[in-house]
């Protein structure tokens, strides 16, 4: 099987071509820019490893990698959307074997994951154009792409049946390519708020064991009075259970999308590799392709800190992103997928530097201040904003509505040895 499928950016020109062959078990993909996007005024590399130029580009699938240049592989649902949409195909398959037509089920392959996103939900600013000339997931007649917050409840319901195994072909219908590649595996969907803006539905996991989506509203929340650039967040109950829902930052509020690419895209690396990454790193290509590297390099130091005191421990590279703002110039996104782990070994995901390690300690940090090009006397005030902000979580968690019972579990994230470091060093 060959594919051609058109790159496009947001309801503007095409950027390029993305080709795919399949061959038995082998895939292969490619990447070209259209002659018309590299002669643009307007025009910009989607990514460090996608230079613009000329040609066909090919990837190197690394193990357990996608199949695509990390710019494009950014758009590809996250874990909890592959799931429905592996669900989704057994249910498909089951009923053309029962129509005696079990030779049409052939496997999901990576162009099919990355086409069953619906391009309205679709994370950043590449809808994808089949050879018909039809958007990818095209709006079905007499259904939205993107479900209105009133639907919520459904939506929760056909979550929970998913994780329990009890979902129907209806439940997988309803939610099948309304995923978004911004998450891991819990249970969520893209839904539009009250006032027509795309945002993030996460539900309560039947796991759970805490308050999850009202801990990351609440680290959120904390993160804006700290003084981060961080995504809004609210509380909205469905059913009885507490959905939170989070504004997606890649659209402007005219509707028009902005070019996104994760940490891992502007670092050149596959989010996959086993090698660790650092901040220090971030840094640098902060400095090559930063907008307004300075600022952007000292929020970072903020986030670290706010990492540290909240124990936000899955700060990934997948969980850091970029947005485009003109030709080769980016600035961080804003912060996102926050969660105080009170039960996690306090570690960082992403090392401070190569030779702190996972080590999640104020001093850690303090040691990369000159690193970062940030004096002693800015990186104390700094610090004093996130523990001022961070030492409120308990009357923040109630202003969101968290009851005494949901904030005691947290305690551990909150009240540890890191924030007596922090507030004796200010």
């Amino acid at each position: 099987m060959k594919r051609t499928i058109d790159v496009m950016l947001g309801d503007g020109p095409q950027v390029g071509t993305l080709r795919y062959d399949l061959q038995g078990r082998r895939e292969n993909a490619a990447f070209e820019y259209s002659a018309g996007w590299r002669g643009d005024p307007a025009r910009f590399a989607l990514g460090p490893t996608l230079p613009l130029q000329a040609g066909p580009q090919f990837h190197r699938k690394a193990q357990d990698g996608s199949l695509f240049h990390a710019a494009v592989a950014d758009t590809e649902p996250d874990g909890w959307a592959k799931r429905v949409i592996m669900r989704d195909h057994i249910k498909r398959r089951q009923e053309l074997r029962r129509e005696g037509r079990e030779e049409e089920a052939q496997p999901l392959n990576a162009l099919d994951y990355l086409l069953a996103v619906d391009d309205a939900s679709r994370v950043g600013a590449l809808p994808f154009r089949d050879e018909e000339g039809v958007f990818q997931r095209a709006q079905e007649e007499g259904r939205r792409t993107a479900r209105p917050l009133i639907e919520l409840g459904h939506l929760l319901n056909a979550t929970r049946a998913v994780e329990a195994n009890k979902e129907t072909a209806a439940d997988l219908a309803y939610l099948r390519g309304r995923g978004t590649s911004l998450g891991g595996m819990r249970p969520k969907c893209t839904v539009i708020d009250d006032d027509g803006a795309l945002s993030i539905g996460k539900f309560p996991s039947i796991t759970d064991e805490r308050a999850v989506a009202k801990g990351e509203v609440l680290a959120l929340t904390l993160a804006r009075s700290a003084g981060i650039e961080a995504a809004s967040a609210r509380i909205v109950e469905s059913d009885g259970l507490p959905v939170a829902l989070v504004r997606r930052f890649d659209r402007q509020g005219n509707g028009q999308r902005l070019m996104y690419v994760s940490a891992a895209t502007m670092l050149g690396v596959e989010a996959t590799e086993p090698e660790e990454h650092s901040y220090t790193e971030i840094v640098d290509a902060i400095r090559v392709h930063g907008a307004n590297a300075q600022a952007d390099i000292e929020e970072l130091w903020r986030r670290i800190a706010f990492s540290i005191l909240i124990t936000n421990v899955d700060d990934h590279l997948r969980n850091h992103g970029f947005l485009h703002v003109d030709r080769e110039f980016w600035r961080l996104s804003p912060a996102f997928d926050i969660n105080p782990s009170p039960e996690r070994v306090r570690e960082l995901r992403t090392w401070i530097s190569e030779s702190a390690g996972p080590e999640m300690t104020i001093a850690a940090l303090m040691s990369v201040i000159a690193y970062f090009r940030i004096t002693e006397a800015r990186a104390k005030e700094i610090l004093g904003e996130v523990v001022h902000a961070v030492d409120g979580w308990r009357m923040t968690g109630q202003s969101i509505g968290m009851s005494a019972e949901e904030l005691e579990p947290f305690i551990d994230a909150f009240e540890h040895g890191e924030r007596d470091a922090a507030k004796k060093l200010i």
